[in-house]
């Protein structure tokens, strides 16, 4: 029996995060909240609904919490570590569908969502920047990922044993899903639905877009 659980980063998330986390717990995941420095009441809500919660006393972004809750799930002995978006725009209901992909091959190394075969509501030029991306991921890590770009996954702790995550920012998960390729674990796809209800995009399109070209430069060249 593996030992599940669900990692979710969350700022001012009191709309959403009592949801989430009953919806994990439902389908078989401890629960991990990163709250990061928010200022509503997403810390009372997740401690109320059962979940280990790790706080943060200003915002540091998601990089920072993704790092946080992925090290305390390793120092916890989980087997596979399941991260959900904590803004609504993942089911936990779909849970299920990432073990049974983790299962099926003892080589795959990492379970990510895939938006883009059904991307309904989501708006045209992210599904064109999310297929752009995945195609440069993609190239890099030499396996062909259809939604680099999601945030919904599933980590096997020996994918996180075998890394060195450096990043910091929002480009964490590329670094994870690149290193995981380079150790030679294979990255599979499940397809899920898009939720998307209008959320704005917490990303700076500049600054983390200079960001992001100067990682893939960095991580290219150390090949």
């Amino acid at each position: 029996m593996k030992k599940v659980c669900a990692i979710l980063p969350a700022h001012n998330e009191e709309k959403n995060i009592a949801a989430i986390i009953s919806g994990a717990q439902k389908n078989s995941a401890d629960v991990i909240v990163i709250d990061d420095g928010s200022t509503d009441n997403t810390y009372q809500l997740a401690q109320g609904c059962g979940a280990v919660v790790l706080r943060h006393n200003s915002k540091k972004g998601k990089g920072a919490s993704l790092k946080d809750g992925l090290s305390y799930a390793l120092s916890k002995d989980y087997d596979y570590i399941i991260t959900i978006d904590a803004d609504g725009q993942h089911s936990p209901d779909e849970i299920p569908l990432f073990l049974a992909a983790a299962d099926k091959n003892e080589k795959t190394g990492i379970v990510i969502g895939n938006r883009l075969n059904r991307p309904e509501d989501m708006p045209f030029v992210r599904v064109c920047t999310n297929k752009f991306m995945s195609y440069l991921i993609s190239s890099i890590c030499k396996q062909s990922i259809a939604d680099t770009q999601c945030g919904y996954k599933l980590i096997k702790s020996q994918v996180l044993k075998a890394i060195t995550i450096n990043t910091n920012k929002f480009e964490v998960e590329s670094e994870i899903l690149i290193k995981a390729a380079r150790a030679h674990f294979l990255i599979a796809s499940v397809p899920i639905k898009s939720i998307y209800a209008g959320e704005k995009s917490r990303i700076n399109p500049f600054l983390d877009t200079l960001r992001f070209i100067r990682f893939l430069i960095k991580t290219i060249i150390r090949k």
